[in-house]
């Protein structure tokens, strides 16, 4: 079951004490207002989503912001604000559905069959897949950075640069992924929201002190060829919705959970587009893919975000893999379901994520790309077409079907588009 009720960033203990109950008790406690197991609180609730929705696309987000200009802010805040509905047709989608509904891949199924539950699952663990991808990316290039000239020589063969980083954070990732139990990292998750603010607060620091960085120029107003990046990149930033079928059910009042996103979207929203603009006025066109690669290394407030954006990947890396570690599980046997076959699973996932970041070691584009055909598909085109198909609405003609199909339209444009651009991007930078 952990396969379809975790699929990104699980937040906290509530949600994976859940993982422990039979099917039958998940069920009985899901129908049952009284359960001791929704227990979860609006601020805690709010917690949660925040921390699901404030992930590495912050570190990308003064580079989108550089590629599309500064009209492109408004796609920002439309795929904010699209994003948001999205998540509120999740929510219509498990009221108008019956308690079975406990997980995104569900709520596929609900709609459109096995098929469907199919997809999202797809879907789902692709992307999760190629985040965790990512974070290895993500370690090498900072690590690389900050150790310019570090390399080891194995039996004659050198390797140094962000490759040795690569390998290096996949060793030091690689025990995490053999824990049974992953309650403890779910602790540690917890500190993601603090993460994100000290690394808003350090990069802000940065700016107010180092002048030397300063872009003299005021940036480009729009960059029409950049918009389908800018915009990829943004919707990467929003690609959260699996998770919200999870944070709905543990809460104690359902009814707040509307509240709960525009909050959760509020927040994250806000520290996205102020990150976005300090970036882009501190380096302009200069910006890299990752923030972090352009902040001075004599400055303690850089020094911060840095170490805080090595070391949240690590103890996301088990948790965002797991729900991709249990699906493979669950096809084996059960008389083949020993220790040593599941780790052996688990340590072949992650040297196949260190293959993918060595292979294609494009932090911006690959984002570009996730946000573009998986998170788009995850986070607007799925809860559009499931709402419509569940709830009847696409009999009928109407501004809601209207809105919706509107919604879907930005969507596929968003990943054609941006598909499109990010392939040719990684096809030619390797």
């Amino acid at each position: 079951m952990a396969q379809d009720s975790s699929p990104m960033n699980v937040p906290f203990l509530e949600e994976w004490r859940q993982h422990e109950h039979s099917d039958v008790e998940k069920e009985l406690n899901n129908c049952d207002p009284s359960s001791n197991t929704k227990t979860v609180t609006f601020f805690r609730t709010c917690l949660n989503g925040v921390n699901a929705l404030s992930g590495v696309g912050i570190l990308s987000i003064p580079y989108a912001l550089a590629t599309g200009g500064w009209l492109s802010l408004v796609l920002l805040f439309v795929i904010a604000m699209t994003t948001f509905y999205s998540g509120l047709l999740i929510k219509r989608c498990m009221d108008m559905t019956t308690c079975e509904i406990r997980s995104y891949p569900d709520i596929g199924e609900a709609a459109f069959g096995k098929i469907g539950r199919l997809i999202v699952q797809a879907t789902m663990y692709t992307e999760l897949y190629i985040v965790a991808a990512e974070f290895l990316i993500l370690e090498g290039d900072n690590l690389d950075n900050l150790f310019p000239n570090a390399e080891i020589n194995i039996a004659g063969i050198v390797i140094g640069g962000k490759h040795l980083f690569v390998i290096f954070a996949g060793l030091l990732i690689m025990p995490t992924v053999w824990l049974d139990d992953l309650s403890l990292l779910s602790y540690v998750s917890a500190s993601g929201v603090l993460a994100s603010a000290i690394f808003i607060c350090s990069v802000f620091f940065t700016a107010s002190f180092d002048k030397s960085h300063a872009s003299e120029g005021k940036g480009s107003l729009i960059n029409w060829s950049g918009i389908p990046t800018a915009a990829s990149l943004y919707a990467f930033c929003y690609c959260a919705h699996p998770v919200f079928p999870n944070l709905y059910n543990s809460m104690r009042n359902k009814h707040q959970f509307s509240n709960v996103l525009l909050v959760c979207f509020m927040v994250s929203t806000a520290g996205y587009a102020f990150v976005a603009i300090i970036g882009y006025l501190m380096y302009g066109a200069d910006v890299e893919s990752q923030i972090t690669l352009n902040l001075p290394k004599n400055i303690i407030s850089s020094h911060v975000a840095i170490y805080t954006t090595l070391v949240n990947p690590i103890s996301k890396y088990a948790l965002m893999v797991t729900p991709v570690t249990n699906a493979l599980k669950g096809l084996l046997p059960k008389q083949h379901k020993s220790r040593f076959i599941t780790n052996l699973i688990s340590t072949t996932l992650v040297i196949s994520t260190v293959i993918v970041a060595l292979t294609i070691p494009f932090f911006g584009y690959l984002s570009s790309l996730v946000g573009a055909f998986l998170s788009v598909t995850a986070s607007i085109l799925l809860p559009c077409s499931c709402y419509l198909k569940i709830s009847g609405t696409y009999n009928k003609f109407g501004i809601e079907t209207v809105a919706i199909a509107t919604i879907i339209l930005l969507g596929v444009v968003i990943g054609i588009f941006g598909t499109w651009t990010s392939l040719v991007q990684i096809i030619e930078h390797m």
